[in-house]
């Protein structure tokens, strides 16, 4: 009798001859580029360093795509944005010690996003590991200890017949639910040693699907059934799952309003007559949540933001579901059901009975009119304006991404993304620096459609070296900078609670200049000519600045009751 797991797949003529017959000149970093060939992977983003150069050299011999920047933290930002906008695992390499250090604030960010980042480092050699006393350039005493708590999973090498399986490893891990950045680090010898191991043809790294208990879903579709006052909060595991779908068919049938979080933007239809939008920042909203008899929160874990600043107190059922075990009733108690979005939706809408409720999409207009009246009263009519001007300027389809800055804040809450998986920032870790680079990702994903990053002058410093890797690639981003003259946010929470700002003000360069010196067109725009000037950037193939003077202010935001 035979069973399906005792077959094993045998090669192909092509596959049988590259195996017995290698081309000369491989060596270990052959290994690691035929691997990421075989899994799927088309583009590599990085910058070389010595230990590295065993994977660079083989880049050389191989099919994939490299799309090198200047700093690694901003390549682990592209191969982000370039793992969300794709839905693959996007490889990164990097080199020893400083080199790899320097990417730990985007792989914080992809993990606090659940982006799949295959990052790939190199080590001292086979000799120098375990003992930081060996004195090699680069030497950490252990360097995967400095990433275990930021990535989902580290795989380590020390033979060139590890390679192929190390990789599909962490491929698998990457791109199974929760998705997430991985790491992998080989030897400088492995790498430039000659390879002895034949051509990667076909590495299997299928992700594991996960899926949600019957038992489980069966009591939840039970619960929305009978609710009478049902809501949905859905988060970033609807947008990385491409649930978006699902969960309109469900909050359709149900007749639910739907909540997006700042991580889940785009999930939900924002014009839908059930959409809250995201509106989480909001005590209007946060008691319309509170008041659900059934709470059904998707791929959240309700954390900081999402349940606006902690305040959030859920008097009716929550059902939770979310792929990341550790998130689940983190924050609040709750049927959890450990799945993925897209599973656990297909599961609800399968058993789930239609409801019908007239009064649903009124109770929401009714919501939303609080929410705007309560915005118009602070008289922030310049912010909505230069947020409507970027929409209006900005194609619908085209991905956008935000740095950590005045106008990103707005547009958490008040941007229309049209559509899921187009608008990114880096509130998951919050960290400076993100939106440039992983426009540059998203661009060298799709370099037909134009791409908008958003930044204040403050963060636009951590990434003005980017501009030379925009210019070399010709990428179709425009950067738009809010130049507000120091970090603007900062500046407001330390005038609210010290009555002055200490260390947010800034030199900084005339903006269009320095754009324009590295060959990349620049502008400087008003409020009232930000359209126009935006629009005009978006249209014009390769990558532009566009830089808007002006001191934006914060919404006041309520957070109590």
């Amino acid at each position: 009798m035979t069973h399906d797991h005792d077959l094993v797949l045998q090669p192909t003529a092509a596959q049988r001859e590259a195996a017995l017959n290698p081309p000369p000149g491989r060596n270990g970093g052959d290994l690691v580029v035929e691997t990421l060939a075989g899994l799927g992977a088309t583009t590599v983003f990085g910058l070389p360093g010595q230990h590295a150069l065993g994977m660079f050299d083989a880049l050389r011999r191989s099919s994939l795509r490299y799309v090198g920047l200047r700093v690694e933290n901003n390549a682990g930002f592209a191969a982000d944005a370039y793992g969300r906008v794709t839905g693959e695992a996007a490889p990164l390499f990097l080199s020893t010690g400083p080199g790899a250090l320097t990417s730990l604030a985007a792989l914080q960010e992809a993990a606090s996003a659940s982006a799949p980042v295959l990052a790939i480092s190199s080590q001292v050699p086979t000799a120098g590991l375990g003992g930081g006393r060996h004195g090699y350039l680069h030497e950490l005493p252990d360097q995967s200890a400095s990433f275990r708590g930021v990535v989902k999973s580290v795989h380590t090498v020390r033979a060139q017949s590890q390679i192929p399986s190390a990789i599909a490893a962490a491929w698998k891990s990457a791109l199974s639910a929760p998705h997430g950045p991985v790491w992998v680090e080989i030897p400088q010898d492995v790498l430039l040693a000659p390879a002895s191991v034949p051509v990667v043809t076909a590495p299997d790294a299928t992700p594991e699907d996960l899926p949600p208990r019957p038992e489980l879903t069966a009591v939840a579709a039970d619960l929305l059934s009978r609710a009478s006052r049902p809501a949905i909060i859905a988060g970033g595991g609807v947008v990385r799952s491409d649930a978006s779908g699902k969960l309109l068919a469900l909050a359709e049938r149900l007749q639910a309003p739907v909540v997006t979080t700042f991580g889940g933007k785009g999930a939900f239809p924002w014009e839908h007559p059930l959409s809250l939008q995201s509106w989480l920042e909001d005590r209007y909203t946060t008691d319309f949540l509170e008041d659900a008899d059934v709470l059904l929160v998707v791929g959240s874990g309700l954390g900081e933001l999402s349940s606006n600043y902690h305040t959030f107190r859920p008097r009716g059922r929550v059902v939770q579901i979310e792929a990341d075990l550790g998130k689940l009733e983190a924050n609040h108690p709750a049927l959890g059901i450990h799945a993925d979005a897209r599973l656990a939706l297909q599961a609800l809408l399968e058993t789930v009975d239609a409801r019908t409720d007239p009064e649903a999409p009124a109770r929401v207009r009714a919501l939303l009119s609080r929410v705007s009246a309560r915005i118009a009263a602070q008289q922030l009519t310049l912010e909505q304006d230069v947020l409507a001007a970027v929409r209006r300027a900005l194609p619908a389809g085209a991905p956008s991404f935000w740095d950590m800055t005045i106008l990103a804040y707005w547009a958490w809450s008040a941007f229309d993304p049209r559509g899921a998986n187009t608008m990114h920032s880096a509130q998951g870790a919050g960290g400076l620096g993100y939106a440039f680079p992983a426009a540059l990702g998203a661009a060298a994903a799709d370099p037909a459609h134009p791409v908008l990053a958003v930044s204040g002058d403050g963060g636009a410093l951590y990434s003005i070296a980017e501009l030379a890797t925009a210019r070399q690639y010709d990428l179709p981003v425009t950067w738009l900078i809010v130049d507000d003259g120091g970090y603007g946010i900062l500046r407001e929470y330390m005038t609210d609670a010290f009555g002055e700002p200490t260390a947010t003000e800034l030199h900084r360069p005339d903006y269009v200049a320095l754009a324009e010196s590295f060959g990349v067109p620049g502008v400087r725009t008003t409020p009232e000519t930000l359209e126009r000037d935006l629009a005009k950037a978006l249209s014009t193939p390769g990558p532009s600045v566009v830089v808007l003077p002006a001191v934006l202010r914060m919404f006041a935001p309520t957070h109590l009751g």
